[in-house]
């Protein structure tokens, strides 16, 4: 299904109140073409939530029911993937990027940007506090290196955050 209105906030929390939805869209926005079977993604699946490989013929059931009778017809209906419950495909549509924003998961540990930026201004705050109170081996640093860096060390999150989507907006504006 082809939708062209944006997804509401509503839409999209309820969407990623699932972990078998978010575990869908995750597994296919690694995927390299964005389309995967029902199959092979209810083994995704049920490997993340058993933690086992293979996981067990109850759990990959269940999640293949799940995706098959409720969670891969919503999301098909949202226009976020293509369902062919036919042929057993599911393909990652262009407005699962509406989604992206309020799943954007730092790659290291996972680590949410919002962890990031916090561990970053606290780390940030007690290497400041640590110079100001000459603190042994730290305190005769210059203090206005310690809040450039500390600057510099912020200015490179933001850009390696913001930088993937501005190239998304860059290749739509080119295609329209």
């Amino acid at each position: 299904m082809s939708r062209s209105n944006p997804l509401s906030e509503g839409e999209i929390f309820e969407i990623l109140a699932n972990g078998r939805r978010r575990e869908t869209l995750r597994h296919l926005t690694e995927t390299r073409d964005g389309a995967v079977t029902l199959s092979s993604l209810a083994i995704a699946i049920a490997t993340a939530e058993s933690g086992q490989s293979p996981p067990p013929s109850p759990v990959r059931e269940s999640v293949w029911s799940s995706l098959h009778q409720t969670h891969l017809p919503k999301l098909d209906e949202l226009g976020i993937v293509r369902y062919d419950s036919d042929s057993g495909t599911v393909t990652l549509c262009d407005q699962a990027r509406e989604i992206d924003n309020h799943m954007a998961i730092f790659a290291w540990n996972g680590l949410s940007w919002s962890e990031l930026y916090r561990g970053l201004g606290i780390g940030s705050l007690l290497a400041v506090l640590a110079v100001l109170l000459e603190v042994p081996f730290v305190g005769s640093a210059d203090p206005i290196l310690v809040v450039s860096v500390s600057l510099a060390m912020f200015a490179a999150t933001a850009i390696a955050q913001l930088w993937p989507n501005r190239l998304d907006m860059l290749r739509a504006l080119r295609g329209s």
